[in-house]
């Protein structure tokens, strides 16, 4: 029977990716028509009124008509919707919102999840994958075998309660149709506890059962806890030996380049296929359109209308944002986005490259708040993510977590970057590690390679090591442990360092 239903699904899939193949070949008519319908559906809505959109009769028009937004300045109008007001920034009662907290900032983001918004972006999104991966592999079996589900938890609004709110993992599982339920594990009531801690125990004692698991989708930093946690339940070695028919690994959230030599010893096979996927709390972007590749597909006709801000706009108060037609490869841009949740003209924080045009493919950089730029050097995520898994590479050692400051100039000292790194296998040679850590960083990025040179503005790198599972228990005393929480990889101020470094003395001291 199960047979019968993959064969019927890789039918229907093969459908669905024909559609995919059309924005691919007219991204632009694709897009024009996507605006056009989420502007009609909207006229009649506070910010439709607000800003005229029934004057709005070109690109242009909706680009000088409507600012760029941040989180702050749309915040009044969610929290009303919060509390139940229809027609703010979205046609209708919105019910559900996904909580965004991206870094451990106190602060927490409520993105709007309309009706339309879950269905034609989140879930299509999911649809996009499924139709991707079985368009390039063959021999795919997900619905005929198990799904691994990693989601986060959801809650009522206290102040509100028909409202709720929660990580956008849990809001879809929440509402994944009954007839998917017998192909993913665990049970949905494990998949959405919200003791994250607990959720680990549980989940590993029971898909450590399974036996037929062929694909597994997480967040890294996470699936990581979990596969040891199984490994210690099971006794195993690696995870193919608990699930040896496994065929894909599907990952966001963050990076995969500083993970990949973990998996590759939980995963010790190449017949193990990776695709990233791009769904962030404010929508579904991308998704990597072959295993081979570096890059993403971005997706052109799920409810998403994309413009950028190149590096130059990204601070200033009036940027000027460019559309899809005019983006150049090999350039960071800052992601600004106008959905059919209610986002107008919005500035997620993401930052990304152009890798191809015709498909448009891209490729995460980073944050526009994440960054180091103390002396001119603009070292991005995706500089110290390269440098280190080339290092780890060369030197037979891997990484759990990590996150880079500045080292300010004083009277005495020159400026420099401090990393705080937890390894998972420790090189031999730390010494040899700092050198080729720092020279592989000025090869990969010509302004810190400028500011190196003969240490005369910055000096060599310097590495701090954690004692094992620091991250985790610093990201559990900030309340922020699971789910889509992360550790900030960079940062222009000594914040974070700062703080973990502290945190670091306190446990020792209680030992």
């Amino acid at each position: 029977m199960r047979k019968w239903i993959n064969r019927s699904m890789r039918w229907y899939l093969a459908q669905r990716y024909k559609g995919i193949a059309k924005y691919m070949k007219h991204p632009h008519r694709f897009q024009r028509a996507l605006l056009t319908q989420i502007i009609q559906a909207t006229k009649h809505t506070e910010w439709g009124k607000q800003y005229q959109f029934h004057k709005i009769k070109s690109l242009s028009d909706f680009s000088q008509q409507l600012p760029i937004t941040d989180y702050e300045q749309l915040k009044p109008y969610i929290q009303r919707m919060m509390m139940g007001e229809k027609d703010v920034l979205w046609s209708g009662q919105v019910k559900w919102f996904s909580k965004s907290s991206g870094t451990t900032s106190d602060k927490s983001k409520f993105i709007p999840v309309t009706n339309q918004n879950l269905k034609r972006c989140h879930i299509k999104g999911t649809w996009d994958t499924m139709s991707i991966i079985y368009h390039q592999l063959p021999y795919a079996t997900q619905f005929e075998h198990k799904t691994l589900l990693m989601g986060g938890s959801w809650e009522h609004y206290k102040p509100y309660p028909k409202t709720r709110y929660g990580d956008v993992s849990a809001i879809m599982i929440h509402h994944m149709p009954a007839v998917a339920h017998p192909f993913f594990t665990p049970d949905f009531e494990t998949a959405l506890l919200p003791d994250f801690e607990y959720k680990i125990e549980k989940m590993a004692q029971i898909v450590s059962q399974e036996k037929d698991m062929v694909m597994i989708g997480g967040v890294p930093t996470w699936t990581v806890v979990l596969f040891r946690k199984i490994l210690e339940v099971t006794g195993k070695k690696n995870i193919l030996e608990v699930w040896p028919n496994l065929q894909v690994y599907t990952h966001g959230g963050v990076s995969f380049t500083p993970y990949r030599e973990q998996f590759k010893e939980f995963l010790p096979s190449d017949e193990i296929k990776y695709f990233e996927i791009y769904n962030a709390s404010e929508g579904f972007f991308g998704i990597q359109h072959h295993p081979d590749d570096d890059d993403m597909l971005l997706l052109l006709n799920n409810g998403i209308y994309y413009e950028f801000l190149p590096a130059g706009e990204w601070h200033k108060d009036h940027p000027q944002a460019i559309p899809l037609e005019e983006v150049e490869l090999g350039i960071n841009y800052a992601l600004v986005i106008t959905t059919n949740a209610g986002l107008w003209r919005y500035v997620p924080g993401d930052t990304v490259q152009f890798t191809s045009k015709y498909p448009y493919k891209i490729k995460i950089t980073g944050r526009t708040n994440q960054f180091v730029n103390a002396f001119g050097e603009e070292v991005m995520v995706s500089n110290t993510d390269k440098a280190l898994a080339e290092t780890c590479q060369s030197l037979n050692s891997i990484v759990a977590d990590y996150t880079v400051a500045p080292i300010y100039f004083n009277t005495t000292k020159k400026g420099g970057h401090q990393w705080l790194i937890e390894f998972e296998k420790t090189p031999a040679n730390l010494a040899l590690f700092n050198q080729l850590l720092d020279q592989n960083l000025q090869k990969i990025n010509s302004d810190y390679e400028a500011k190196r040179y003969k240490d005369m503005a910055l000096e060599q790198l310097k590495i701090t090591v954690l004692p094992p599972k620091t991250f985790q228990k610093w990201l559990r005393s900030k309340g922020k442990y699971g789910g889509q929480h992360k550790v900030p990889r960079l940062s222009n101020s000594r914040k974070y360092v700062d703080d973990i470094l502290g945190f670091s003395q306190r446990q020792r001291q209680q030992v």
